[in-house]
């Protein structure tokens, strides 16, 4: 078994800077938060917001490594942390929410929870419904997207109830970061508005790029998403609430990693964002290009900065792969050649330090 683990080990790279950087162990847990109903569970079969917690662990808890995938032979890893181990006393600590790509996981932004847990955030990533690959994927959960700013609303107010969490987090400290889809969640629950026909006739005009002719099952959903338009009027009337603010006030800042679509803001809404937006992007993303995504979102929204790592692609925001991942999954584990992932999640990580440490002080 001892050599079965090393071997596990091996094949994923590390996902965190030097243990000298690291001021606390780190914990994880889950929790099944229930919000109130009625709640728009988009066709979920699971009506719970299941979430991933983590945060910082009292000096005796034991990490080990976290992986996404069957247990023996894993794809992904979701960094390094102790299961349930106690949380560290001390002052009420800054909250940030996580929120994952199109069909992804909480679990796949671990390189970031854990980084941010050993420094003394807690950190709180949902799986959205009827949009995570630990369920089906359902229609409502691809094209109901504003929602999914609802589901972070959810996990602000489940954890501050929390009897383990609650006592420890500080209410006037919340920010929240997302990578992809989550990169859009983030901004919109920032104040940014969808609207979309915006996107409809960006991706019909000669600008539109490779993030209107997405592969499956995203294409099929969107043929579906236009026939459920047609016949179904419950449907459309919640589609209908994209026009709807989800602006939460008690987030104060926001870490978006390649967020896209970018076209689907309305410019009037991004340019009323009143807090502190970092975006974070590839230049060679190939799912959302920079240049109508990123760049556009950040010379619009005011406070906004922009970070650029050259050569990178959309999924280097997510964890490291195993071989075994990588011979599976070539497209999410893929890195452009002279990419190092590794190096991208530390510096992505250390911004998002700085980040947050200056804006939720």
């Amino acid at each position: 078994m001892r050599i079965l683990a090393l071997w596990l080990a091996l094949l994923a790279a590390p996902t965190v800077a030097c243990a000298d950087d690291i001021l606390f162990k780190v914990g994880v847990t889950t929790r099944d938060f229930v919000p109130a109903e009625p709640y728009d569970w988009r066709g979920a079969g699971t009506h719970v917001l299941r979430t991933t917690i983590w945060y910082p662990a009292t000096a005796d808890a034991r990490e080990e490594a976290q992986w996404i995938g069957p247990p023996v032979l894993p794809f992904f890893s979701a960094g390094s942390a102790a299961r349930d181990a106690a949380l560290a006393p001390g002052a009420r600590r800054p909250l940030v929410l996580l929120s994952h790509g199109d069909g992804d996981t909480a679990s796949a932004l671990g390189w970031l929870g854990t980084a941010l847990a050993a420094h003394g955030y807690i950190v709180a990533g949902v799986n959205h419904p009827g949009n995570n690959a630990l369920e089906d994927y359902t229609v409502d959960g691809f094209a109901l997207r504003w929602l999914r700013a609802v589901d972070l609303r959810a996990v602000i107010d489940a954890p501050l109830r929390d009897p383990t969490f609650g006592p420890g987090i500080d209410p006037a400290r919340i920010g929240a970061a997302g990578h992809s889809l989550g990169g859009y969640t983030v901004i919109a629950i920032a104040g940014g508005i969808s609207d979309p026909a915006r996107l409809q006739a960006f991706c019909r005009s000669p600008a539109a790029d490779i993030s209107c002719r997405p592969p499956p099952p995203s294409s099929e959903m969107r043929q579906k998403t236009l026939a459920r338009l047609e016949s179904d009027p419950d449907f459309r009337q919640r589609y209908g609430k994209a026009a709807i603010s989800y602006r939460d006030q008690r987030v104060r800042a926001v870490l978006a990693l390649a967020p896209g679509p970018g076209p689907i803001f309305t410019p009037d809404s991004l340019r009323k964002i009143q807090i502190p937006v970092a975006i974070v992007v590839g230049s060679a993303d190939q799912v959302v290009p920079v240049a109508s995504s990123a760049g556009p979102l950040a010379q619009a929204i005011p406070q906004a900065t922009l970070k650029v790592f050259e050569g990178a692609g959309h999924f280097v925001f997510r964890g490291n792969c195993t071989l075994l991942g990588r011979w599976i999954f070539p497209t999410p584990c893929g890195d452009p050649e002279g990419v190092d992932r590794t190096v991208v999640h530390a510096e992505t990580s250390g911004l998002a330090l700085d980040f947050f440490g200056a804006n939720l002080p």
